[in-house]
């Protein structure tokens, strides 16, 4: 079989009909309904495009969650990406999705058209290639990502001191996965009660990271693949364990759906560079959901001489900023609103002029809304 066959398998509306099927059939035994939170943007794409919610029962919904790293940016890491990128003789490296996202200061875009030099990449390891190319300018790699990229930015980091690279620097923005969710179900508003957790994370730190979600909330977390097929065996998965914990009044533990790359230990090998290059940050701030203790990752003492908050610290401005008014990314972040509730969803707020994170990251639920309902500026839908 080769790899569009595969793909295609996992995409087969036979399949997502039986699967959908066999959790009608099982919803009813649910002892109330079941609202579940996908954690990452990349699954919200998918349940909007392929229509899954459509599929599913009354009973069951889905709920987005805040796990899109660009989203979650607040406005002053993005005014400092902006302020290090006008500092005289720098090149401001970063991941395309940041490029778009509005600070205060407007986007890094922006900065390029005001004569900042910023450049894009794909390839984290393109950071240092421009390093070695241009050893008269300071290169600064403003890294994000959940626990996916930091062992590329742990490598990069590595490769820098062995390759004595004295002018290059990172920004480091990287945040974690758990600290999140504990922050959405902390204050008792979100009312979810059954988690997706995101696969790409789970395959660098395994699955085990979900545990204390489950022991603490004592709900159910399935790690789920990005196809829809994935994400409608993780839906029925969770409507079994739902149901068996209701029956026995004991939570199962973390289950996995996407056991083809995914274990409880993880790549320990990727975990043990995260450790030697990074230690956990005291508190970070999150957009849209405000200061998250022990939720990010900071370079640590052995390396300050490639951090560059430290070596450029009389340069950034650390101001804390808040969104626009009349942007509810906050809300739908924590699962508190959808996109389409947003007064300003398609109105003023559009893919290509982005009033909030949640419309300008190609994985922000609001984005996907607009994407996939077939909105446009003269047509929102509204509830």
């Amino acid at each position: 079989m080769d790899l569009k066959q595969l793909y295609q398998g996992f995409r087969d509306p036979q399949v997502m009909k039986s699967l959908a099927q066999q959790i009608e059939i099982k919803a009813k035994q649910l002892p109330h309904p079941l609202k579940v939170m996908e954690v990452c943007g990349g699954h919200t794409h998918t349940i909007m495009k392929y229509g899954l919610t459509q599929l599913l029962p009354d009973n069951i919904e889905f709920i987005h969650g805040p796990g899109c790293p660009v989203c979650v940016m607040p406005k002053e890491r993005i005014d400092q990406a902006i302020e290090l990128a006008m500092m005289p003789d720098t090149i401001l490296v970063t991941l395309g999705d940041m490029i778009r996202v509005p600070g205060s200061k407007g986007s890094l875009a922006q900065c390029r058209a005001r004569g900042g030099d910023v450049r894009p990449i794909y390839d984290p390891m393109d950071a240092l290639t421009i390093a070695k190319e241009n050893p008269e300018k300071s290169v600064i790699y403003f890294a994000i990502g959940f626990e996916t990229t930091t062992p590329m930015t742990a490598i990069l980091v590595l490769l820098a001191e062995q390759q004595q690279l004295s002018n290059f620097y990172i920004h480091c923005n990287h945040v974690l996965v758990p600290p999140a969710i504990n922050a959405v179900m902390s204050d008792g508003r979100a009312k979810v009660n059954a988690f997706i957790g995101p696969s790409h994370v789970s395959v660098i730190t395994g699955a085990k990271i979900y545990q204390r979600v489950v022991d603490q909330y004592q709900l159910p977390v399935v790690v789920a693949g990005f196809e829809p097929v994935d994400v409608m065996q993780s839906m029925l998965m969770l409507v079994e364990l739902a149901i068996e914990a209701a029956q026995s009044e004991t939570m199962p533990p973390v289950a996995i759906q996407y056991n083809r790359a995914v274990t409880m230990e993880g790549n320990l090998a990727a975990q043990s560079k995260i450790d030697d290059v990074f230690e956990i940050r005291g508190s970070f701030r999150w957009r849209g959901l405000g200061d998250i203790p022990d939720s990010a990752l900071k370079i640590r003492d052995k390396y300050a001489h490639l951090d560059a908050e430290l070596i450029f610290k009389t340069h950034l401005s650390t101001e804390p900023l808040n969104d626009h008014k009349a942007c509810q990314c906050g809300d739908i972040l924590r699962g508190l609103a959808k996109p389409d509730q947003c007064k300003v969803f398609g109105k003023n707020c559009t893919p290509t002029q982005p009033m909030g994170s949640c419309m300008v990251s190609s994985e922000g639920a609001c984005n996907a809304y607009y994407r996939y309902s077939g909105l446009t500026q003269s047509k929102v839908k509204t509830r």
